[in-house]
């Protein structure tokens, strides 16, 4: 088990006061010095997800920045990611990492789910809230992570459904994502990967239960092929 090295952060805090080609260019054999640590560290964490889980993909962010629609038109990315993504069409979710210092987190969850598959989890609420709201307030649970991150949620209620309804605070979402802020002192701390594997385990009964939700119709019918 490991944390993540100062160097890490010292070289992203140098990035973005150079944020330009000429400064990257120049110091790019320190980035991928970084990086190579930054890979063990991600290997680390991907052994440990596979002890009682099953990644079919680990994929590292690139640091270059795609800024056809941003505003911020710098080149690079300020902070590192990496996410892990499960195996198959049963076992659905995925887990997310973001290192920058003073808002390093991990995420898990559902982001931008295709559209049969966000009509199919909010049906699920509509008809049954029981069993997620147990998952989502379960002490250790609630502890980590809250609940789900609401910033983007449609304003009243989803065509289709009534903004007068008990589950509307869950079936506004567009997300399905918690997450788990982490203070630079832990992150550098050398149980930091014993940590994420931790906060990433949290997320099993979560995933678990959309899983099931997302394999199944209304009926509990299974949806995959024998």
């Amino acid at each position: 088990m490991s944390g993540i090295p100062k160097s890490v952060f010292s070289f992203l805090e140098e990035l973005k006061l150079n944020n330009n080609r000429e400064w990257f260019t120049e110091n790019k054999p320190k980035f991928q010095k970084e990086e190579k640590l930054l890979k063990t560290f991600y290997e680390g964490v991907l052994e440990g997800l596979n002890q009682d889980d099953e990644i079919e993909k680990m994929k590292v962010f690139r640091i270059y920045k795609d800024v056809r629609f941003s505003k911020d038109k710098t080149p690079y990315n300020t902070h590192r990611s990496v996410s892990f993504s499960r195996l198959g069409a049963k076992l659905r979710g995925g887990y997310y990492l973001r290192l920058e210092k003073g808002n390093t987190y991990v995420a898990g969850g559902f982001f931008n789910p295709n559209p049969s598959d966000l009509l199919r989890i909010r049906k699920e609420f509509e008809m049954d809230d029981e069993e997620i709201r147990e998952i989502l307030n379960a002490s250790e649970f609630k502890k980590a992570f809250g609940g789900f991150n609401t910033e983007n949620q449609v304003k009243t209620a989803p065509k289709g459904f009534s903004k007068e309804h008990p589950s509307i605070d869950l079936i506004k979402n567009k997300n399905f994502i918690v997450k788990h802020k982490f203070s630079d002192k832990e992150v550098y701390a050398s149980n930091f990967e014993e940590q994420i594997l931790h906060h990433f385990k949290l997320l099993r009964p979560y995933f678990d239960y959309m899983s099931d939700v997302l394999t199944t119709n209304l009926n509990g019918e299974s949806l995959l092929d024998d």
